[in-house]
């Protein structure tokens, strides 16, 4: 296993770096510098990327990875190479916020260039220095602010090495999803590395189910691809409990006014289930959103107010969803079955259950 250099900082067999690569330079002239860990094992294996925060709002992904690079699991036989990003956007982080300060989607610049905005440097910075050491990419994503997601996986239908990594990784729900140019997904299929992007959570709020079955998803990917100890057992009954969705939809409001949803994440929708209602704040009137298709419910918004047409209820079809809802209650009911070593400050809230 050769040495891996990234901006000339070189790492060696079994070393443990916190890296820091330089990126451009602010209006203030504070350098923007998108700092890597990379730890590696002492023996040969694959290599991982763990990207967080490409949107600088979805912070579940940084308390994902935070807590993946402190998990003893890593001190014990690491094979190869894990490379994370807990904050690839830095300038939205710090502002809180899912733009850079140019108000562009860093998710729609990739490849990038390195004489290009900032945030084409930043991408570009992603695709040349990081990703062709990588055998295998997790992306970790949120929903927007005030509307949560439940915990699942989004990855191309065609891509088989992708799809094992998705059956891996143990989400409750896995979407086919094609696949955006100028994101970093199509960024990783133009470099033939197997990508998943992994969506729980909602924008500026740390959530117990993000966070573990995030970590808990990106071990299993690790052991999966032979960079710790498998445990077959595991994963086989994740894999069983894995409800995959080939397409999904949104309910929006068909007037405007006050909303109020009636069903919680991960239950399942037959047609022409009531979801919830919008009213008149002056009283006049109140209209059902009704499921057009059956399917389970993944995202939802958490704003009180809806204008017409505004998107109110994601749900992803399936053919069968009281089984699918089944499903993933049997894969929550993992939730607990984390250390407290490797659980540090448990986050209560948790949209999964629609339980503070």
């Amino acid at each position: 296993m050769k040495d891996i250099e990234i901006q000339g900082q070189v790492v060696k067999k079994g070393e443990r770096k916190l890296l820091r690569l330089k990126v451009g330079v602010l209006t203030t002239h504070e350098p923007v510098t998108m700092r890597v860990w990379v730890i590696r094992g002492k023996k040969d294996g694959p290599t991982l990327m763990v990207s967080g925060c490409l949107h600088g709002d979805e912070i579940n992904g940084a308390e994902v990875i935070r807590r993946l690079v402190n998990s003893p699991t890593l001190r014990r036989g690491l094979k190869g190479t894990l490379i994370a990003v807990p904050i690839v956007n830095v300038p939205a982080y710090s502002n809180r916020s899912r733009y850079l300060p140019d108000r562009r989607d860093l998710n729609r610049l990739f490849p990038g260039s390195p004489k290009g905005s900032l945030g084409g440097r930043l991408a570009h910075v992603l695709t040349t220095e990081l990703l062709p050491h990588c055998d295998a990419v997790v992306d970790l994503h949120t929903g927007a602010i005030n509307r949560p997601n439940l915990p699942q996986i989004r990855v191309t239908a065609e891509d088989e090495p992708a799809l094992e990594l998705a059956t891996a990784f143990g989400s409750p729900v896995t979407l086919l999803s094609p696949v955006r140019g100028g994101t970093f997904r199509s960024a990783c299929n133009e470099a033939k590395v197997p990508v998943i992007l992994y969506e729980s959570g909602e924008a500026l709020r740390l959530d117990t189910a993000s966070i573990r079955f995030g970590k808990r998803g990106v071990l299993t990917v690790m052991r999966h691809i032979g960079m710790l100890p498998k445990r077959a057992a595991a994963a086989k009954k994740r894999a069983a409990n894995a409800v995959v969705c080939e397409k999904s939809y949104w309910e929006r409001a068909q007037i405007g006014g006050l909303f109020t949803p009636l069903i919680a994440l991960g239950k399942a929708v037959k047609e022409g289930d009531v979801l919830g209602f919008v009213a008149d704040p002056l009283g006049d009137y109140e209209e059902e959103i009704k499921a057009s298709y059956g399917g389970i419910l993944i995202g939802r918004t958490n704003e009180g107010q809806a204008d017409e047409g505004d998107a109110l209820f994601h749900i992803a079809q399936v053919k069968y969803p009281n089984r699918a809802e089944q499903k993933i209650v049997r894969s929550g009911e993992g939730l607990p079955d984390i250390a407290a070593k490797d659980d540090d400050h448990p986050v209560h809230y948790d949209p999964y259950t629609d339980v503070m």
